[in-house]
């Protein structure tokens, strides 16, 4: 039984991981409970070990073994639980990604990815971005990166990643029977977007892809009051590439409202230092026109600080 379910979710069946997640629920808590005690942090180990099974049910090879697998996985998120109580800040909720594949690539290794992104769409805004920087980026992930990113406190920052994947978790069985639209096509869009930006900056027309893809209203924030209006990004962008400055699109994460374009930038030869070495374009959507801005340097961890993305 377990052997046929698995094989029929590695092969995209949405309802027959579900199953599985159910039938072996019970070990997986009980695996739990022995490391972790009657403790609350069961509950968020359970989540996180949910959504790595999701995100790696292509990896089981003995798919008649996928419970021994599974309470595998649970016993890894309580050992990265109980590291993160004395290092709280350098353990990575999902490490059995293997670290040289990007979030997103261990995605595309099976059906399940457009389940998953459809579920993410569920979720609020705000707590959305936590979750999609947290797991889905590949430079503003620790929770400090995160919290100065989005202008909050660390404590808000747990609190939305806790919230965000138990809602994630609900979302993913609500959805499980839904029709998904095709989320790495809504990636490779807003990559090819990001791409044409910086070539239109290069070639000077950087304000024309303003006037075209952004609001005339939208508000650059980081400072005490929000920055309004197309003028202040295009002086900002004619600044950068006067001094020799050049972004170059590195990775990017999106979702239906959001956008996470996260950019190395080249300095000149002759001035090494002039820019941090990344910047992060956070960027919340309506109508698929950005309203709202944050940039966001990794390297300085500080970041800007003003409300976050809405």
């Amino acid at each position: 039984m377990d052997a046929d379910l698995t094989r029929s979710a590695q092969a995209g069946d949405v309802t027959a991981l579900g199953t599985l997640l159910v039938r072996h629920q019970a070990g997986m808590r009980a695996v739990a409970l022995s490391l972790l005690g009657h403790s609350p942090d069961v509950d968020d180990v359970l989540q996180d070990a949910a959504l790595t099974a999701l995100r790696r049910i292509g990896d089981v090879r003995d798919p008649s073994a996928v419970g021994a697998w599974l309470r595998m996985v649970v016993r890894n998120a309580c050992r990265t639980r109980l590291r993160s109580m004395t290092y709280p800040l350098s353990v990575d909720e999902l490490a059995l990604v293997a670290p040289d594949l990007t979030p997103e690539q261990q995605l595309d290794h099976h059906a399940l990815r457009d389940w998953i992104w459809h579920a993410m769409e569920q979720l609020p805004p705000q707590t959305r971005l936590a979750i999609m920087l947290r797991h889905f980026s590949t430079s503003v992930t620790s929770y400090q990166q995160i919290a100065a990113a989005c202008g909050v406190p660390i404590g808000t920052v747990r609190s939305r990643l806790s919230l965000g994947r138990a809602r994630l978790s609900e979302a993913l069985l609500a959805t499980a029977d839904s029709a998904h639209g095709d989320a790495r096509a809504l990636v490779a869009a807003s990559e090819q977007e990001a791409r044409e930006t910086l070539a239109a900056a290069e070639r000077g027309e950087f304000s024309a892809v303003l006037d075209e893809r952004w609001s005339p209203e939208v508000a650059l924030l980081g400072g005490p009051e929000p920055i309004v209006g197309h003028d202040f990004l295009d002086r900002g962008m004619d600044s950068d590439l006067s001094a020799g400055v050049h972004q170059r699109v590195a990775h990017v994460v999106a979702s239906r409202d959001i956008a996470i374009w996260e950019m190395d930038m080249l300095n000149p030869a002759d001035d090494p230092e002039h820019c941090p070495p990344a910047v992060t374009w956070l960027m919340s959507l309506r109508d698929g026109r950005v309203q709202q801005l944050r940039l966001f340097h990794p390297a300085s961890v500080s970041g800007l600080t003003a409300e976050s993305v809405n």
